[in-house]
C-alpha cells in the first residue's frame, strides 16, 4: 500500500500578517516540522505545495531534498493546491492513497499520521479523517478511488467537501488538537503559552 502525503503550504497568511509557514515552534519552522513528521511516519513519499512567495517559503525547509511544487493558481483557493500536489505525486509514481495535511496544525505528529494509516487499514474505509470541533477535517487519508473527486474540486472547496459527501465511507479519528491552527497572533500566543515558550 503506497501512501503519499500532500503538505499544503501555499497560503499568504493574510489574517496573521506574516508567513505562518516560517513561524518557529520548538526550534523549527512550521513547514519543516510538518516535513519532519511525515518523514518519521510510514508514508512513502510527500510533496510540499507552495504558492505565495515560494522562494521565501522554501527557506523554511530543506527544499533541496524535499519535493515541492508551485501552484500558480493558489489564490483561487485550496482546491487548486490539493490538485497541484496530487498531480505531482501521480506523475512521479504509483500511489494507493493520499494524505492531505496542512502545515499549520502544530500538534500533528508522526504517531498521529501512523494512527490514521493503521486505522484505515483495519477499517477498510475509503477515507480516514480527523474529527475535531464537531466536524471532519484534515489530516485526512483518501484511497485512490477518491482521487478523481479530489481532482475535480473547485475554488475554495477543500478536502472537507469529499469527506461530507461520503460520510458512510469515512472513519473518524478523534483529534481535539486538530482544531489548533495559527490564523492570528492571538492563536500563536495561545500556542506559545501552551508550550511554555
Amino acid at each position: 500500500m503506497k501512501t503519499s502525503v500532500v503538505i499544503l503550504a501555499a497560503g499568504s497568511s493574510s489574517r496573521l500578517g506574516r508567513p505562518k509557514q516560517l513561524i518557529e515552534i520548538q526550534g523549527k519552522t512550521l513547514v519543516q516540522k510538518a516535513v519532519d513528521e511525515v518523514y518519521r511516519s510510514r508514508a512513502d513519499s510527500m510533496v510540499v505545495v507552495l504558492g505565495w512567495n515560494p522562494v521565501l517559503i522554501q527557506t523554511g525547509f530543506d527544499s533541496a531534498k524535499v519535493p515541492s511544487v508551485i501552484n500558480p493558481n493558489w489564490e483561487s483557493g485550496m482546491a487548486s493546491s490539493i490538485q497541484a500536489g496530487l498531480h505531482f505525486l501521480l506523475e512521479n509514481g504509483e500511489i494507493d492513497q493520499v494524505m492531505i495535511m496542512l502545515c499549520d496544525q502544530p500538534f500533528v505528529d508522526s504517531e498521529y499520521l501512523d494512527q490514521l494509516f493503521e486505522e484505515g487499514l483495519k477499517s477498510e474505509k475509503g477515507i480516514v479523517a480527523s474529527f475535531y470541533s464537531n466536524t471532519r477535517g484534515v489530516p485526512a487519508l483518501f484511497s485512490k478511488k477518491y482521487f478523481p473527486e479530489l481532482l475535480a474540486l473547485k475554488g475554495q472547496d477543500g478536502a472537507k467537501k469529499v469527506l461530507l459527501e461520503h460520510r458512510g465511507d469515512v472513519l473518524k479519528i478523534d483529534f481535539p488538537n486538530g482544531a489548533i491552527d495559527l490564523d492570528t497572533e492571538a492563536d500563536l500566543r495561545r500556542l506559545m503559552d501552551q508550550l511554555g515558550e
